[in-house]
């Protein structure tokens, strides 16, 4: 049976961390100095990694990668205040950069900045990203990529079995890197069925279980069911729900979700409702 991944962001990029800034800011010139500590006071996210870089032509600069497992409409001002904490805190240039792994519902349009007005005053924060859906997967292994190894199912075409079984071969060839077979697997579950997959990994799928990022896939799956029955409840009494209430249910807890249920049902009209939601 595989081994239960450490599967933190910041061991998959310390893998191969030139590799990595390169990809990430497409200049290869690049190599990664440091990974630093991300954590600004409130702030503590395994998601967030912050690397300290450095090019002849720009100098010394801060790397931020979000590894997102789906993308919300509250990442933008989330990618907005981490590059600010981060250049406050370590006084350099920052690089942030947004790594989207599944995609999100239809309803969410992913963007690559954060943009405000208000009396006159304008907040901007441009940011990359990088949807992994999008990338081919013979990327990962020609470059080579050995962070990305784990996540070559849901690559652009990584769903075959024969590449599925390169990448797992790849991953028990190195030491350092046959511990992240239950990740592989957890992402080939999305594309294959579970038998073949259970066939190429040739171990029980229940390691999947204590993964930390199954774990997380099946709270979404309860939040994204709360939130498709508040919003069939507010359909059903109010007729059709304005895209942007709709939109700020996205990344709400279960219970705030149920609470917001028990308010649908009680209020006399979406606007109550409406005001509701913004307290």
């Amino acid at each position: 049976m595989g081994k239960v991944a450490d599967i933190g962001s910041k061991r998959l990029i310390n893998l191969a961390p030139d590799a990595w800034v390169q990809w990430v800011t497409q200049r290869p010139e690049v190599v990664a100095k440091e990974i630093l500590g991300s954590e600004f006071h409130w702030i503590s996210r395994e998601t967030d990694v912050l690397v300290k870089a450095y090019s002849a032509t720009h100098g010394d600069f801060l790397v931020l990668n979000e590894l997102q497992l789906r993308y919300t409409a509250q990442m933008p001002l989330r990618m907005r205040a981490y590059t600010a904490l981060a250049q406050e805190r370590y006084r350099l240039p920052t690089y942030p950069v947004l790594i989207n792994i599944l995609p999100p519902p239809s309803t969410l349009t992913i963007v690559s900045s954060y943009e405000q007005e208000f009396l006159g005053l304008r907040a901007i924060q441009d940011y990359r990203v990088i949807n992994l859906w999008e990338i081919d997967a013979e990327i990962v292994f020609q470059q080579p990529l050995p962070s990305l190894l784990p996540f070559v199912p849901i690559l652009r075409g990584g769903g075959e079995v024969s590449v599925v079984q390169r990448a797992l071969q790849a991953l028990r060839a190195d030491a350092q890197l046959n511990e992240l077979e239950s990740l592989l697997a957890f992402f080939a579950s999305f594309v294959l069925d579970t038998p073949l997959v259970q066939q190429i990994m040739r171990w029980d799928m229940a390691v999947l279980r204590e993964s930390p990022w199954y774990q997380e896939i099946e709270q979404r799956g309860i939040q994204q069911g709360a939130r498709r029955q508040l919003i069939r409840v507010l359909e059903q009494r109010f007729g059709e729900i304005p895209h942007e209430v709709e939109v700020r249910f996205e990344g709400e807890s279960v219970e705030k979700l149920e609470n917001l249920m028990d308010s649908a049902i009680a209020v006399s009209s979406l606007e109550e409702f409406v005001v509701i939601l913004s307290t």
